[in-house]
């Protein structure tokens, strides 16, 4: 009966994890349409300053609606080791971020997004060799999980080949640098996935993480933007000029730390060589943003359009074969291994440890109390998106409103839903 109830619930938590990675898809690639406004002259590095000040709050505010700052604080407490390791993370987070930016500039959203997708290949191997993921999984899920992965990331260069055309609208030697700056971005965004999993094999709840995490981040990208902006008065002039723009960055980084969320509890529950591919499809989403909301397509010869439609078709085929790739008992143990190690290293309960792995967070069933100094937090949030909307103003970018509200429809969907499997299986720990 035991055995039964341990399947039953590695099934549920694969099942979370799974739609988790699929929700951060759509909210991951619905962060980057802000960043079309560098194609109308403003600098990468204050839009990936923008969009950072919008992380910052985000981080701060959602984990205080979700789980209170008093239970934020005493999990950071409990797993002190491990604020160095969420700093390390934004810092690595800061500098993709804005290398990003250099790439939609130069070669367009479209091509960028499957580029920095190979962080799916980088986070396997790191999750493979560091975690013990897919350690003793056997052949089957070995051939769901490389298979998914190899489609995923073969379905986004048919995508970009469907695209190159954009790449040659630039200067001389524009296009290498925006490939160099999205493989940069990849590389560094699979990196970080270490101290990722390192955290949730220590029992650190997601939302714990990534108030720290915005620390690095925002502190990061600042400093990129000091140094290769003219300093204190560059970067004010430019925050001057792009007032009217600054709503719609600050808009997208909120909506990147909601698909980051669901990333890390993917990162979580299934791990992150199964969690960050399925997080991947926001190439999917990231095509319908540029191709249908921003017209990036337009004027494309028949065969361009069959090879995203079959670009489309290969990643989603990744997908599915990764949804079904469930963590055998063989490799339960192997994960089972290295949260043991991680609590021989840090002197850590390893019963306690496992059981939050499960979902279910002692810690949460004596959740401290909220503190009225929450509803200032949510308070300054909200002021500071009424403050930039009301500068803000529309930009000279050609944009489909039908296709958008779409979009955007979908995307909230899969908010609700994700949201609510979260809540229901693990009250968010």
């Amino acid at each position: 009966m035991k055995t039964e109830q341990t399947s039953l619930s590695t099934r549920s938590l694969h099942q979370l994890g799974v739609a988790c990675g699929l929700g951060a898809g759509a909210w991951l690639g619905a962060a980057e349409a802000p960043t079309k406004l560098v194609t109308v002259g403003f600098s990468p590095f204050l839009i990936s300053l923008g969009m950072v000040a919008g992380v910052f709050v985000a981080r701060w505010t959602v984990p205080t609606l979700l789980k209170g700052t008093g239970y934020i604080w005493q999990d950071l407490r409990e797993k002190k080791h491990l604020i160095l390791w969420a700093i390390l993370a934004g810092m690595l987070w800061g500098v993709a971020n804005t290398l990003t930016v250099f790439a939609i500039r130069n070669v367009g959203l479209s091509i960028a997004f499957p580029l920095w997708n190979t962080n799916s290949l980088v986070g396997l191997f790191w999750g493979w060799l560091l975690f013990n993921e897919l350690r003793s999984a056997g052949a089957s899920q070995w051939v769901k999980v490389l298979g998914g992965t190899a489609a995923i990331v073969v379905g986004a260069c048919v995508l970009a080949y469907a695209t190159s055309h954009q790449a040659s609208s630039g200067p001389p030697g524009a296009a290498t640098l925006g490939i160099l700056a999205a493989l940069g971005a990849g590389l560094l965004w699979g990196t970080m996935y270490i101290p990722y999993r390192k955290a949730y094999l220590s029992g650190m709840n997601p939302l714990s993480f990534v108030t720290v995490f915005t620390f690095g981040e925002l502190g990061t990208t600042f400093a990129l933007a000091l140094s290769f902006n003219g300093g204190w008065s560059g970067v004010a002039t430019d925050l001057t000029r792009a007032r009217p723009a600054l709503f719609w960055l600050f808009l997208g980084g909120f909506c990147w730390v909601l698909g980051d969320l669901f990333q890390q509890y993917a990162a979580k529950y299934i791990g992150i060589g199964r969690g960050i591919p399925l997080s991947n499809t926001n190439q999917l989403w990231g095509l319908a943003w540029g191709a249908l909301v921003f017209g990036e397509l337009n004027g494309q010869s028949a065969t361009a359009q069959t090879l995203v439609i079959a670009g489309s078709l290969i990643m989603i085929a990744g997908a599915v074969a990764i949804s079904f790739a469930e963590t055998p008992e063989t490799e339960q143990g192997s994960w089972r291994s290295a949260i043991e190690r991680e609590c021989n290293r840090y002197g850590m309960n390893y019963e306690r440890t496992a059981a939050i792995m499960r979902g279910d967070d002692p810690l949460a069933r004596t959740q401290p109390k909220r503190g009225w100094w929450e509803i200032l937090i949510v308070a300054a949030a909200v002021a500071m998106f009424i403050w930039l909307g009301m500068g803000a103003a529309a930009q000279p970018i050609a944009v489909n409103v039908a296709w958008m509200g779409v979009v955007v429809a979908a995307s909230l969907v899969l908010l609700v839903v994700c949201g609510w499997l979260l809540w229901k299986r693990t009250k968010f720990s």
